[in-house]
């Protein structure tokens, strides 16, 4: 049996959803030559990213535009962060840009860039090792520095949402030299003696270099191996680490990683209110309509009369077999008319009619004479009449 055929958009739509599953098209970095720019009066961004030998449609919208140092152009070489995905009604594929900055490589960037090729490779960034972030833990581990703005944000959201977590803060180093083997023995510290549910990797937004220690390989790795799920919460929302891919989870601040860590516990009893009154309000309703099910089965006839149906089906079928001997006898009736209608037409081609006319039939052997040049001078025939048969001899 042939498969339905689908639609253009149940095949443009199933397409969406293959490259939206995969991993690497979610998070991609990028380069390219910047060329059809076009900034609309919306403040989304429409441009094309193109190399010596292929070209890609390119949108930023504005909430991404407006974090943008510089102004795009033609002609202009840029980094990209963003998301591969396909626009349905045209049925083609472009990356939403979520950040974009100019082309300056340097030797900061070819390392981070090579670090990158290679984990992917070993399958550090693979979304089967991804590790789910529990849904109510009681310890949240903050691996960032004792001071600043960052895990003041962190306690409070936390402790907003949840009076009752705990929270253990493990100072580290978050920028400078040697702050990337620090981060590494506090993951390790923390997994050895488990000292946490959930860990928040954090810092601060800054430059590439203030950023380094959460794009080196000790790190990347500690996070790798860590048994405790890890979520990254470095730089600003269009800041990307390493330590990003790396991680079970990435939170583009670290107050929105408190808020993926820790449950708002409010919410919570809000939900299960609602969640009880439905239970409550369904199960009444269920009872309700079972009783009216029940009220009803037993006023049915098959309860009230229950030989009334019976009776019901010895008239019908009664009634068909008044209309079966009916049929039969119409039917023989037609077939002995038709018989008769036949005997009477072949009665009327008879040869014997004719001879009660008045008329013989002249046969020489068993041959019937029908034209005189037949015949022959002394031939003898028979003359076959409508009461017997006579002989004759042709005399001329």
């Amino acid at each position: 049996m042939r498969p339905e055929p689908m639609t253009v958009t149940q095949l443009n739509k199933y397409m969406k959803d293959k490259i939206a599953g995969d991993a690497f098209l979610n998070n991609i970095f990028i380069k390219g030559e910047i060329s059809n720019f076009k900034h609309h009066y919306t403040g989304h961004l429409y441009f094309t990213l193109k190399d010596e030998n292929s070209l890609i449609k390119c949108i930023m919208f504005k909430s991404s535009a407006v974090h943008l140092d510089f102004e795009p152009k033609d002609g202009m070489k840029v980094l990209i962060v963003g998301t591969v995905s396909v626009y349905e009604r045209d049925g083609v594929y472009q990356i939403y840009c979520r950040a974009m900055k100019e082309d300056g490589i340097g030797a900061l960037y070819r390392a981070y860039e090579a670090l990158k090729k290679k984990l992917e490779a070993e399958g550090y960034f693979a979304p089967e090792h991804k590790k789910k972030i529990p849904f109510m833990p009681n310890t949240i581990g903050v691996l960032t520095s004792q001071t600043g703005a960052v895990i003041r944000d962190i306690i409070n959201v936390s402790t907003r949402r949840n009076p009752n977590v705990h929270i253990r803060l493990l100072p580290v180093p978050v920028q400078g030299e040697g702050a990337a083997a620090k981060i590494k023995e506090a993951i390790v510290y923390m997994n050895e003696n488990q000292l946490a549910d959930v860990l928040i990797l954090a810092r601060g937004g800054g430059s590439l270099e203030d950023l380094w220690p959460f794009n080196e390989e000790i790190v990347a790795k500690a996070i790798y191996e860590s048994e405790i799920p890890i979520i990254s919460a470095v730089g600003h929302e269009t800041d990307f680490t390493i330590a990003d891919f790396v991680a079970d989870l990435r939170a583009p601040t670290p107050s929105a990683a408190a808020e993926l860590a820790v449950a708002d516990t409010k919410e919570l009893y809000h939900r299960l209110q609602i969640d009880e009154q439905r239970c409550k309000m369904a199960l009444v309703k269920k009872v309700e309509w079972m009783r009216m099910r029940y009220e009803k089965c037993m006023k049915s006839r098959a309860f009230t009369e229950p030989l009334q149906m019976v009776q019901e089906q010895y008239v019908h079928l009664d009634h068909i077999v008044k209309e079966l001997e009916n049929g039969i006898s119409m039917k023989m009736k037609n077939a002995k008319m038709d018989a008769t209608n036949w005997m009477a037409k072949l009665d009327a081609l008879s040869p014997l009619k004719t001879l009660v006319r008045g008329y013989c039939i002249a046969e020489k052997g068993q041959k019937v004479i029908g034209r005189a040049e037949d015949l022959q001078p002394n031939d003898q025939i028979d003359l076959k009449f409508t009461d017997g048969i006579r002989k004759a001899k042709i005399e001329e």
